[in-house]
């Protein structure tokens, strides 16, 4: 997968949450997100383009209840725009070519890996476990999971 996109037919198919979280820039309720917990090795990729976001040997446990990251798989796959809602400044994450609401950032993050945590929503994500990721068409990827343990 190379030409990444804000595909319509997999945004018709999104569940009611996914479709409010992505598009109308919603939040899922912490703890409940169902990649939270997941440790398994693979990347996390948007749920409307398919572009890879994130890599499970960035992903840790902030605490927070939602899955977090210290930093995107690919920088030119993730917008950090400002975020001025709920009567505060905060920094929202998009998709580039998905255009999908991901979550926020925070400068809170572990220190030794940067001090950033990608606090991002489950529902905007598809989770590619490394079995699979050649046959995906992510097997460029594969060298960012093979540590995870």
């Amino acid at each position: 997968m190379s030409a990444y996109r804000k595909d319509p037919d997999r945004i018709a198919a999104l569940d009611r949450e996914a479709f409010h979280i992505t598009q109308e820039g919603g939040t899922e309720r912490p703890g409940t997100g169902k990649l939270l917990h997941n440790k398994e090795p693979g990347i996390y990729v948007d749920i409307v383009s398919g572009e890879p976001l994130f890599a499970s040997a960035d992903k840790y446990e902030s605490g927070c209840g939602w899955p977090s990251f210290t930093k995107p798989i690919e920088p030119a796959h993730v917008q950090e725009l400002e975020d001025r809602s709920l009567g505060m400044i905060r920094t929202e994450v998009r998709s580039t070519h998905g255009d999908s609401h991901l979550g926020h950032v925070f400068p809170d993050g572990p220190r030794d890996r940067g001090g950033l945590r990608y606090c991002i929503n489950s529902a905007s994500l598809r989770f590619v476990h490394r079995d699979d990721m050649q046959a995906e068409g992510y097997g460029a990827y594969l060298d960012q999971v093979e540590g995870v343990t």
